[in-house]
């Protein structure tokens, strides 16, 4: 997350002076106006868009909601106007990433990084709470460059909830960690009364240790670089909706839930001038790449026919009028890599199980400024703007 006060200075710094101070008659000055080109009408529209996405959110709510927790406006305003004022802003170029980079006295750098997971239902097809919580947590060291070591769980349990079912989650986070290569070495565990809570919460921590030299940041994307996808877009927050029982829809489609540490290692190795890595969680694609816009200001111009996504997911999506680039995965990350790059990072991905499906889905562009911009199979373009909220809440 860029400086909030960066690039937000003011377009209207010089005021119009009253019509008196005009040497010209009204009549004379109403003769010269007229519609601008459409040329010169797109760029005085893409420079209100563009002022008024650098303005950060603000937090003018009372009471919390869903859309707070969703990775959206609400939730960067609610960072802003809660956490950050209290906490100060992250010292690393100003951005909030999804682990802290930190440096120790002896000169080794760790990532930490802290999460919580309250996905309903606590099973879903191809996952459940406890791999949710391992993966979630071992992919946001990843993306940072770490090699995940260290986890920490903590459990807030519900009176009632089946032991069964306890023991379920807890050998599903034992199988996660070992398929991922780390280990859980502490935890805690606390009991509320029946209808405190939904059954279970889980909070995790992890620690990872960030080879010598590695360096990855949105401060070193550039123009025209490329920006590569792992696999398909959604599978996770579409299998969780499903499983909810709510909707009428039958499709099989299972979570992407999986650790990603095998398949960073094999993108940095094959591209190891790489500059930016996230996995699009909460919010999803879209999300993730506003946020590169506005760290980077810079565009994120993002090719329509590029993006992969399952028919099964995109023929939900469809039914319920919700946009594939905003629906979360587990199993996923974006990239970007200098263009020269590009094809060795492709390929690197495409030789592993996790990442079969990878696509060069973009490219960065040096304006317009701070925007995500689709183009679209009829040959034009919109804007991608981050949502307020999620439109499938409580999906990790």
């Amino acid at each position: 997350m860029t400086n909030p006060q960066a690039g937000t200075g003011s377009t209207e710094s010089a005021q119009v002076s009253p019509a008196s101070a005009d040497p010209k008659p009204k009549a004379a000055r109403a003769g010269n106006q007229g519609s601008p080109p459409p040329g010169d009408r797109e760029a005085v529209v893409l420079e209100r868009i563009e002022t008024f996405r650098r303005r950060r959110p603000r937090m003018k709510d009372e009471v919390i909601n869903l859309a707070h927790g969703a990775g959206g406006k609400a939730s960067a305003a609610l960072v802003d106007g809660v956490f950050i004022e209290a906490f100060g802003q992250p010292a690393d170029h100003g951005s909030l990433t999804d682990s802290a980079v930190v440096e120790l006295s002896s000169g080794e750098r760790i990532a930490f990084t802290t999460d919580s997971f309250v996905v309903k239902p606590r099973q879903f097809p191809g996952g459940s709470i406890g791999h949710l919580a391992v993966h979630g947590t071992v992919n946001d060291l990843a993306v940072m460059g770490a090699h995940p070591r260290w986890i920490s769980a903590a459990f807030v349990l519900e009176e009632g909830l089946p032991v069964s079912e306890l023991k379920a989650v807890v050998a599903d986070m034992a199988e996660a960690a070992l398929k991922a290569g780390v280990q859980i070495v502490t935890g805690d565990t606390k009991v509320v009364d029946r209808g405190a809570a939904d059954g279970m919460y889980v909070t995790t921590a992890g620690v990872g240790v960030v080879p010598v030299g590695r360096r990855l940041g949105a401060h070193l994307v550039k123009p025209g670089d490329r920006v590569l996808i792992s696999g398909t877009m959604g599978d996770h927050g579409m299998a969780v909706m499903l499983a909810r029982g709510d909707l009428a829809l039958e499709a099989h489609i299972s979570s992407d839930t999986a650790p990603l540490g095998d398949l960073v290692e094999s993108l940095l190795a094959a591209a190891p001038s790489t500059r930016w890595i996230r996995d699009p969680t909460r919010g999803g694609v879209g999300t993730v790449c506003n946020e590169l816009a506005r760290d980077t200001n810079l565009a994120v111009v993002l090719d329509e026919s590029s993006l992969p996504v399952d028919p099964a997911v995109m023929g939900a999506c469809d039914l319920l009028g919700i946009d594939p680039l905003y629906v979360a995965n587990e199993g996923k990350i974006v990239a970007v890599v200098p263009s020269e790059e590009a094809q060795d990072a492709l390929a690197a991905m495409k030789n592993l199980e996790v990442g079969s499906n990878a696509a060069i889905i973009g490219e960065i562009h040096p304006s317009p400024e701070a925007l995500v911009v689709l183009r679209t199979g009829f040959g034009g373009s919109r804007i991608v703007d981050m949502l307020v909220g999620d439109p499938l809440p409580r999906i990790c």
